[in-house]
C-alpha cells in the first residue's frame, strides 16, 4: 500500500513502480490520497509550507497532492511534479486545468534521475515525497537531488514506511503474514525497501539535510471504516501481480481472499495499517 513508474496502461518497467500504471491503479491512488491527505496536509504546515513558494512533487504519480499543494502556496507560487509515468501526468494535466490550476508544471522523468530533468539547482523552497523512496533502486541519489534543488533552508517532508510489518490483523493471520512476506518479497526484488525510512537520517545528513522531524503514524481500522478499504483496494490490485510472480500461489491468494472477506463483516476484527513515518528536513 503506497505512490509511481513509466509506460503505457499496464506497463512495468524494471526497476519501476511494482504496483503499476493503469487505471485501476489510478483510482486506488485517488482513494489513498483521499485517506492521507490529512495527515500531508499536517506535515506540510509542520514543515512550513506557505503561499508563494516553489515546491517539487517528487515522484508524484497523479498528482493528488500536486493539486492540493497548488491551492496552498496559491496563483503567486509554482508546484513541479515530477514522475516517470507519463499515463499520470496525463491525468493530473487534465485535472489541473478543469480546476485552471495555472500554477502547476509537469516534468516526466526518473527521481533517481532529478539532474536530468532540466530544473534549476536551488530553484525551490519546499520538496514533498510520499511513497515513493520505498520502491527506488539508489535512494541516495534520490536524496542528493532533492538536496541539489532546494535553495538554502529549503525545506524536504517526506512520509514512508519503516516497520512495515506492522501491518497486522486482529486476531493474527498466518495468511496475512505469508501475503506480507511476498510484498516485500516482490518490493525488494525490485531493489526496493519497504523500510526505507531507517536509511533516510544518515542519507539527509551525507546531502546537507538536517532532520528535524521524525515521527510515526500509526493507524488501526475495524469493520465498516472507510480505512478498511484502503488494504481491501491494495489486494485487489496487487494479488494477482504477486501470484503472477510466483510470490503466492492460486491456493493462497484463493485462501486469503476469503479469510480477507470473512474478517471484512467481523465486528471484533480489526488491522494496524503499516507504519508511515513523517521526516521533515531543511537544508543547511
Amino acid at each position: 500500500m503506497t505512490s509511481s513508474s513509466s509506460g503505457d496502461s499496464g506497463a512495468r518497467a524494471p526497476g519501476g513502480y511494482v504496483l503499476g500504471v493503469n487505471p485501476a491503479e489510478l483510482e486506488r491512488l485517488g482513494f489513498q490520497h483521499q485517506l492521507w491527505s490529512a495527515q500531508a496536509h499536517e506535515l506540510w504546515e509542520r514543515s512550513g509550507l506557505t503561499r508563494g513558494m516553489t515546491v517539487l512533487d517528487a515522484g508524484a504519480g497523479p498528482g493528488f497532492a500536486t493539486m492540493e499543494l497548488a491551492q496552498m502556496i496559491g496563483p503567486e507560487g509554482r508546484v513541479c511534479a515530477v514522475d516517470e509515468a507519463g499515463y499520470y501526468l496525463d491525468h493530473l494535466k487534465m485535472r489541473a486545468a478543469a480546476l485552471h490550476l495555472g500554477n502547476v508544471e509537469t516534468r516526466v522523468g526518473d527521481v533517481q534521475r532529478l539532474a536530468d530533468t532540466g530544473l534549476r539547482p536551488a530553484s525551490f523552497d519546499f520538496a514533498y515525497m510520499r511513497w515513493t523512496l520505498c520502491f527506488v533502486p539508489d535512494p541516495d541519489a534520490v536524496i542528493a537531488g532533492l538536496a541539489r534543488l532546494l535553495k538554502p533552508g529549503g525545506r524536504l517532508a517526506i512520509q514512508d514506511y519503516f516497520n512495515y510489518r506492522a501491518f497486522s490483523l486482529a486476531p493474527r493471520s498466518r495468511l496475512l503474514e505469508k501475503v506480507i512476506d511476498a510484498v516485500e518479497a516482490s518490493w525488494r526484488a525490485r531493489g526496493g525497501d519497504p523500510d526505507i525510512v531507517a536509511r533516510l537520517p544518515a542519507l539527509c545528513r551525507a546531502h546537507g539535510l538536517e532532520v528535524r522531524e521524525l515521527g510515526a503514524v500509526q493507524r488501526v481500522a475495524r469493520h465498516g471504516d472507510v480505512l478498511w478499504h484502503w488494504p481491501s483496494t491494495f489486494f485487489r490490485n496487487f494479488l494477482p501481480e504477486l501470484e503472477k510472480a510466483g510470490l503466492l500461489s492460486s491456493a493462497d491468494v484463493t485462501a486469503f481472499r476469503a479469510e480477507w472477506e470473512r474478517r471484512s463483516s467481523d465486528p471484533d476484527s480489526f488491522f494496524v495499517a503499516p507504519t508511515v513515518f513523517n521526516v521533515g528536513a531543511v537544508k543547511n
